[in-house]
């Protein structure tokens, strides 16, 4: 059965992407999860006005229905116990309960997605080879790459040679058919729309690829109600709302470009389990990624990822993807997200100035002239 909750976390993010706020059912009312949002409401304007009366509108029928005795409320009362960390540092909870991973977060990084060939047999780097690739990297650094990029000049804390931290050769198994799919729709990425990836088309980046680090707008606010957490992810502005109260994912029927998302807490880490994806996206899409991006996703597609905060300013990030589809075995990517207080996450108007579409097709055609 899919409940009143299920269509509101779908339909929030798609009628306005800038309220980034976690809108929920509980009984018969709508609350808003973040109440600073609230005196916020007139300043908006119309954007976050409409979103609120639709959600209104999608409720109304339901405001005569209570909730009943006994019905499933927030999991917070599970919640595990403050927990300290090495070096003393406690970790906080939420009015609910939850261990609180609120906050706005970054994770730009020289380190690649894939670890380098001749690479393949070294997990982690010493100290002076880190200190010579960061060297090399902030020389790189140049007005054009200051003003338009997220400068990645350090490597992740841990030294790893690349993102892929399983298999142990830190490649991706791709299988046959993915690899052939995604050259051939790179090789026509100027033939028609449907080549390019959903990110190039402004429809999202894809979970988990909107979680991975690319050349600019690496910013992400983490944002915790009552029995749900929302990820805010800067590029492309997708909100994501993940339940926490064990309810089942949505019927096998409903698909989406980034799934279903379902959370639960194992001490104090956020496992989120995401499936019901359809086969229209991309497990990575920005040049980033190297050879995955514009690798597609089919409809087996299964996620589970874990955020585990282990000091006041990171949260380790780990995320194993299964799809028989497009790869031999699961494979592992984890990285460590820093907290920035001082990054300002602005609206990612990605349709409203995406010329490159308009480029890439129009550079197809004469392409098309150029051969007759």
């Amino acid at each position: 059965m899919v409940m009143v909750s299920d269509y509101i976390r779908i339909l929030t993010p798609l009628i306005c992407s800038r309220c980034a706020v976690a809108l929920h059912w509980s009984g018969s009312v709508l609350a808003l999860e973040t109440y600073k949002m609230i005196h916020r409401f007139l300043e908006w304007g119309p954007c976050f006005r409409a979103s609120v009366m639709a959600m209104a509108v999608l409720v109304a029928p339901f405001t005569a229905t209570a909730q009943a005795p006994g019905a499933k409320q927030s999991s917070a009362a599970k919640a595990p116990p403050a927990k300290t960390f090495p070096g003393g540092w406690v970790q906080s909870r939420t009015p609910d309960g939850q261990p609180d991973l609120q906050g706005v977060w970054t994770n730009t990084t020289v380190t690649p997605f894939e670890r380098p060939v001749e690479l393949a047999d070294k997990p982690f780097l010493t100290e002076p080879e880190v200190a010579a690739i960061e060297k090399r990297a902030i020389a790189s650094v140049n007005d054009f790459t200051r003003t338009w990029m997220d400068p990645s000049v350090r490597v992740v804390k841990t030294r790893q040679t690349s993102l892929v931290v399983d298999p142990p050769n830190g490649r991706v198994p791709l299988t046959p058919w993915a690899e052939q799919t995604r050259s051939e729709n790179l090789a026509r990425d100027g033939d028609s729309w449907e080549y390019l990836t959903s990110w190039d088309r402004c429809i999202t980046r894809g979970i988990p690829a909107g979680m991975f680090p690319g050349n600019y707008n690496n910013g992400y606010q983490i944002v915790q109600g009552p029995g749900y957490v929302t990820i805010v992810t800067e590029m492309i502005h997708d909100a994501r709302v993940i339940p926490l109260d064990g309810s089942p994912h949505l019927p096998a029927r409903v698909r989406t470009w980034n799934g279903d998302s379902r959370g639960h807490w194992e001490d104090n880490t956020l496992v989120v389990d995401t499936t019901n994806y359809n086969d229209k996206g991309n497990i990575a899409t920005t040049d980033r990624a190297g050879r995955i991006r514009g690798v597609p996703q089919s409809e087996a597609l299964h996620i589970v990822e874990r955020f585990t905060r282990i000091n006041a300013d990171t949260i380790n990030y780990e995320v194993t993807i299964d799809d028989p589809k497009a790869y031999n075995k699961t494979w592992k990517v984890a990285f460590p997200f820093t907290r920035n207080d001082d990054y300002v996450l602005y609206e990612y108007a990605c349709h409203e100035a995406n010329y490159s579409m308009v480029n890439i097709l129009n550079a197809g055609r004469e392409k098309d002239k150029a051969k007759r």
